[in-house]
């Protein structure tokens, strides 16, 4: 581990890491998944506006300029739910079971 792979094999690998601290690789691994929850998310947000907005235009009832409107409003509001992940804290269990809190840690490269 750490810096004496080779660089055959750190371009193979799914997952290289670059310090003896294997805490890093739990903590990718929660934030990949919390990645995946967040995409499916905002990708159902998306849609959801889009379908609503098309009806809406061509119903009649809202005005293209205003769909337009609320579309860029929802691009902005998927973006901020995307930017959740930044502060992205792991919770994981000591020694009696409880759940703690640890820092976000910013994986060193």
């Amino acid at each position: 581990m750490g810096e004496g792979g080779t660089d055959v094999s750190m371009e193979t690998a799914d997952v290289v890491l670059m310090a003896d601290k294997l805490q890093q690789f739990s903590h990718a691994f929660s934030l990949s998944k919390m990645t995946i929850k967040n995409m499916k998310q905002n990708t159902y947000f998306a849609v959801a506006v889009v379908f609503i907005l098309l009806a809406g235009v061509l119903g009649g009832a809202v005005h293209l300029a205003l769909g337009m409107f609320i579309h860029e409003a929802s691009v902005l509001i998927v973006i901020l739910n995307a930017m959740r992940l930044i502060h992205f804290t792991q919770k994981s269990r000591d020694t009696s079971g409880n759940f703690q809190i640890t820092k976000a840690k910013r994986i060193n490269t």
